[in-house]
């Protein structure tokens, strides 16, 4: 193979590593993350517990439905009442749309009524992509032992209209409550869809 066609095969290569995603079933990919109020989290801390990742932009309209419609925090309220931890997840770089600072970060939380476990702060872009998270909003669950059971789309319905959200599958919430009453996910991956995160 020429240089050429070595040089091409290590870009594809290279942006095929940098957003693959990880498997279904497959222990789910280690993390450790600073929220906006500080504080490091490691996914292994929760271990026992069932996870949650949301990734979150506020200036993106399919994220905004899904807050402004209550639908969102509806669901976070429901599940970290169930014990299931809640992390949303902001991977968008500094300078770029959905990139707040930490204050700002508690802010808008405060005021759109989240009710995550904590917002984690992702400006470079590291877990974002190695859990291979393409859009906002993009959901991933991960059960007690640490395995991955459900990455993709909060619904089925692809819009950015809040009235939709109504007679929507909720793919997060249906693998949730069958994971947790002993069921195997009847629909463990769903095509993502949003704004693109933004990456540096």
């Amino acid at each position: 193979m020429n240089i050429l066609g070595k040089t091409t095969l290590a870009f594809f290569l290279a942006a095929g590593t940098a957003l693959a995603a990880p498997e279904v079933g497959q222990p789910a990919p280690a993390f450790t993350l600073t929220d906006s109020n500080g504080q490091a989290h490691n996914l292994s801390d929760f271990k026992g517990k069932f996870v949650v990742l949301e990734w979150l932009n506020h200036g993106c309209p399919f994220v905004m439905k899904h807050y402004d419609s209550g639908n969102m925090q509806k669901l976070q309220k429901e599940y970290t009442g169930k014990d299931v931890v809640w992390l949303s997840v902001v991977s968008s770089a500094p300078g770029k749309q959905g990139h707040m600072s930490p204050a700002e970060t508690n802010q808008a939380k405060e005021e759109k009524g989240s009710a995550a476990t904590a917002i984690l702060i992702d400006g470079d872009g590291t877990v974002g992509r190695l859990y291979g998270a393409r859009v906002t909003p993009e959901l991933y669950i991960i059960d007690p032992e640490g395995a991955l059971i459900y990455a993709g789309a909060i619904d089925n319905k692809k819009s950015v209209d809040p009235t939709d959200v109504e007679g929507a599958t909720n793919y997060v919430k249906q693998a949730l409550d069958e994971a947790m009453a002993g069921q195997p996910v009847s629909t463990p991956k769903t095509e993502p869809y949003g704004c693109s995160v933004k990456y540096n």
